[in-house]
């Protein structure tokens, strides 16, 4: 039987403000909502009544187990927490304000060599899913989507004639992306030809679909890629971000600007674009090492 939470009603009206007023997706939602269960149960009093040193004592005492990163993003939670309190009259004073996230290591993404991505796409097409496969893959590294933008698109948001993409973001943020002629032609030959012969009860308007002819979820894209880089042989560790990486990665090498890349991405803020140069100015290091007469 699961525990009565002291602040159950208070963390639901948190959540639909979070899903219907901000337009956060559905993982953000998830974590915050987690992160004050946790605070609920550890602490058994009225988020309301809380004061700034009982937060600082639940920081140090209870998440000092975790990492730097989960514990930056409990804060966050408490920030728009209370913020969303004082906002609707329900505190007067904010407990949070003064209380500063940890500073996170800044961790390089990891990305493929453009031989390796070659590699990847490179997909002997024999059965439906070959071709669906291609052209997700085709998609992502031609395009830089989220997974989770991947999966959600449907038929009404390709046009292969204009060679675009319209994306729904985070945040509902509309971006529309250029497509290149190996999407296009991978995206043609798996609508026209081999998406049909994947339904399996009844059809449905999303673009890429599972072996049961419903919404490929990330999971089952996570599976496919793993498959794909062990038949190639691709030693560089994967996540589905990886193809989102390389592609951003490979267009700054190749000379892309950086405003553009933010676009592109749909990053809101460009210090989260600017990871990329660092990706960039490491391997011009290595190269150097590697290469130059003193350069070992």
């Amino acid at each position: 039987m699961n525990e009565k939470l002291v602040n159950e009603k208070l963390i639901d009206d948190f959540e639909n403000y979070l899903m219907f007023e901000k337009k956060y997706s559905q993982n953000t939602v998830n974590s915050y909502k987690e992160d004050l269960k946790k605070m609920d149960k550890a602490l058994k009093k009225d988020f309301r009544v809380l004061n700034n040193k009982d937060i600082q004592n639940y920081i140090q005492n209870d998440l000092k187990d975790l990492n730097a990163s989960s514990v930056s993003r409990t804060i966050s939670t408490l920030k728009s927490l209370y913020k969303y309190l004082k906002i609707n009259g329900q505190i007067k004073t904010n407990p949070v304000s003064n209380i500063n996230t940890p500073k996170k290591a800044q961790k390089l993404p990891k990305v493929l060599s453009e031989d390796e991505v070659n590699n990847l796409l490179d997909i002997n097409l024999k059965t439906d899913f070959d071709y669906r496969n291609k052209a997700m893959l085709e998609l992502m590294y031609s395009s830089g989507l989220r997974v989770s933008e991947l999966i959600n698109l449907t038929l009404n948001d390709i046009d292969t004639k204009s060679a675009i993409v319209r994306v729904f973001g985070k945040g509902s943020k509309e971006r529309v992306i250029p497509l290149d002629e190996y999407a296009c032609e991978a995206l043609d030959n798996y609508i026209l030809y081999h998406r049909y012969n994947l339904f399996k009860h009844g059809e449905n308007n999303y673009l890429f679909l599972n072996n049961h002819g419903e919404k490929m979820t990330r999971q089952g894209f996570f599976k496919i890629l793993q498959k794909l880089a062990k038949e190639k042989n691709i030693k560089t560790s994967f996540s589905p971000h990886t193809l989102r990486h390389s592609f951003a990665t490979h267009l700054l090498k190749h000379g892309a600007d950086l405003r553009s890349i933010q676009e592109l991405l749909g990053h809101s803020d460009i210090s989260s674009t600017q990871i990329y140069t660092h990706i960039t100015n490491e391997r011009l290091q290595n190269n150097y090492k590697e290469f130059h007469p003193h350069g070992k």
